[in-house]
């Protein structure tokens, strides 16, 4: 006698969704894309390639978008990143590695470090701490928490 099985489940947008390129989201960073996507907190998660996999409704305000640039790089499409000094000029490509969200995925660990960004009256601090996401033994994407300063 056969025996089938069969389980009913929700499906979710970014359950769904296909990476820019091709390939679907790896199963780590797709749940933790999920919890971010409906969080009360200022919160990015990118992936392996440090694009854009989800932003929460708070950080996408903060950072003065209408929408989450989902599929943008992180740098140079959602955190506009400046430096310092009075002139706010653009960070060097050495400097931008070393951002949290960056650093995370790069190093496979926990970074955290003051950023200064283009927001939406101008520049504004943020406390950014970055936690790699893991697929095995694998670094698939970067799951930062932002605190303004």
């Amino acid at each position: 006698m056969p025996h089938v099985e069969l389980s009913l489940s929700g499906l979710s947008v970014d359950r769904e969704r296909q990476q820019p390129g091709g390939g679907s989201l790896d199963p780590s960073v797709r749940r933790w894309a999920e919890a971010v996507a409906t969080a009360v907190e200022p919160s990015l998660v990118i992936d392996s390639r440090a694009l854009v996999v989800a932003m929460s409704p708070s950080c996408v305000r903060l950072l003065g978008f209408k929408k989450a640039p989902l599929g943008k790089k992180a740098t140079g499409g959602a955190l506009r990143l400046i430096d310092f000094s009075t002139a706010a000029a653009p960070l060097t490509d050495t400097e931008v590695a070393k951002v949290p969200p960056l650093l995370s995925l790069s190093s496979g660990r926990l970074a955290r470090g003051l950023i200064r960004v283009e927001c939406p009256d101008g520049a504004c601090t943020l406390d950014a701490v970055a936690t790699p996401i893991g697929e095995q033994s694998d670094v698939v994407g970067s799951l930062t928490f932002f605190s303004p300063v």
